[in-house]
């Protein structure tokens, strides 16, 4: 999957269609999982979910255990997909991280005003805790799971105990699994989190939302160079002393006049001068690769080009043509992890 910014409609894609199948799949499978699941226990009928028009074969056993070995081939199916997909592109980006907890609860303070939120990558914190959650579980429903299907085979033999325990921790493993659901999805509830919502059925998330939340990883997409720098080849300069075969003869032979320091003087006085130009003072930059990360965060700018940083004083100059409102290029910056001072 290419991740990228598509600059012309402020989104940055974040899944591609393998994976957003992959989601869908997985999901909708566990789902069926966990109904057919309380399905064989003789509760439906009890608390008269069978009375829901077109659910009457809720109450059927037989019914309820074709559809969860069904969903349970299907949701083995990805999970081995899943591992094998993204161990083989070398994907690492939902796995937990040193420091997970702490920034997990640091968010949640963040939420109600203690603190604030810590930079975060492509992945949350707290998604990443929930992945290697749900994992777990899922990985302990699926070993449960083949062992109470291969007990009912003729030429198996489990002792008591084995079946006991298979079954005892199956049982719970799939209360834990649908209370790991539950959070999952009361998660997507909570304010900060809705544009969360619609990156799972388009693979594309707001970018302003990814400047905020996502800084870390965004930066890193903000710095990668476009196809066009990479295959374009390196032009030479010229040197004054050999013509130019492209340039007439006229031209070639002329002596080349050298720009006077006064001349050059009055060019930087003007673009000073200039009302399309604006100067920051940004705070935390220390070397090229700050000027890099902040030259990226403003070139996504409309009307915002010739950006000049200077290191040694602090400074980001550039011609703000379209008269961006200050408070954007502000967001714009220290979405790149830098800081605006005052003026």
């Amino acid at each position: 999957m290419k991740e990228e910014i598509l600059k012309d409609r402020n989104l940055v894609v974040r899944h591609s269609a393998v994976e957003l199948i992959e989601h869908w799949v997985l999901a909708l499978s566990g789902l069926l999982l966990l109904f057919s699941g309380f399905g064989e226990l003789p509760m439906y009928k009890r608390y008269m979910v069978t009375e829901i028009p077109g659910f009457s074969w809720a109450g059927d056993f037989y019914v309820n255990l074709k559809i969860h070995y069904l969903a349970a081939i299907v949701f083995i199916g990805v999970v081995v997909f899943h591992f094998v997909y993204h161990v083989w592109l070398g994907h690492r980006g939902l796995l937990p991280k040193s420091g997970d907890v702490r920034d997990s609860v640091k968010t949640i303070l963040s939420f109600v005003g203690i603190g604030e939120e810590p930079k975060a990558d492509k992945y949350l914190p707290e998604q990443r805790l929930a992945y290697f959650y749900l994992g777990i579980v899922g990985a302990i429903l699926v070993i449960t799971g083949v062992i109470k299907v291969l007990k009912n085979l003729p030429s198996v033999y489990f002792s008591p105990w084995v079946i006991t325990a298979a079954t005892l921790i199956h049982t719970f493993a799939t209360i834990f699994f649908l209370l790991g659901v539950l959070a999952h999805l009361a998660a997507l509830v909570l304010k900060v989190n809705r544009p969360m919502v619609k990156p799972i059925f388009t693979g594309r998330m707001d970018l302003a939302y990814v400047q905020r939340r996502h800084s870390l990883w965004y930066e890193k997409i903000a710095l990668r160079p476009l196809p066009a720098e990479i295959d374009k080849p390196a032009t030479p300069e010229p040197d004054p002393g050999v013509p130019d075969p492209q340039m007439p003869e006229e031209r070639a032979s002329a002596p080349v006049k050298a720009r006077k320091p006064e001349a050059a003087k009055e060019e930087a006085t003007e673009r000073k001068e200039d009302p399309t130009m604006t100067t920051v003072k940004v705070k935390g930059m220390t070397c090229q690769h700050c000027v890099m990360a902040v030259k990226k965060a403003l070139g996504y700018l409309d009307g915002v080009r010739n950006i000049d940083v200077d290191l040694s004083k602090g400074e980001v100059q550039f011609e703000n043509s379209k008269g961006i409102a200050a408070d954007k290029i502000r967001e714009a910056i220290e979405s790149a992890g830098y800081q605006v001072e005052p003026k």
